[in-house]
């Protein structure tokens, strides 16, 4: 039998970092739907806040996302009839049509996000100690 050139600590590494990387989706998941959003639909709201000024497409969208831009629009139809975002015609580009969110998406994107942000800095020392294992 071939050994391996991985060793024994880089595979507990590997596996530790992965589990708390799906802990920490798994908290972001019930966060979002706590207050009523999928985790794919928080994620959009996500990309599209954090979106450069006439970034925010359904093809932003599906790429941040990793959609086919066929399941990207669909997301955003359901983020419309929540009234989360409205899409805006591109003033320099008329064939563009940008994603904006409404004012009641931010209110609730804001309080996601410091959640999230306190719970990332709870986590800060275990990833830095998980990351420095990998040498």
């Amino acid at each position: 039998m071939k050994k391996s050139a991985m060793q024994d600590q880089e595979y507990a590494a590997l596996a530790d970092f992965r589990a708390t990387l799906r802990q920490f989706l798994a908290f972001s998941e019930g966060e979002a739907k706590e207050v009523g959003l999928t985790p794919q639909q928080h994620q959009a709201l996500l990309a599209i806040r954090a979106a450069n000024p006439g970034e925010a497409t359904i093809g932003f969208v599906a790429n941040r996302l990793i959609l086919q831009p066929h399941s990207a629009s669909g997301l955003v139809r359901r983020l419309e009839e929540l009234e989360m975002l409205e899409r805006v015609p591109c003033e320099d580009d008329q064939r563009k049509t940008l994603l904006q969110l409404t004012a009641k998406a931010e209110a609730l994107l804001e309080s996601l996000s410091t959640v999230h942000l306190e719970e990332l800095r709870r986590l800060k020392p275990l990833l830095i100690d998980l990351i420095t294992r990998f040498g």
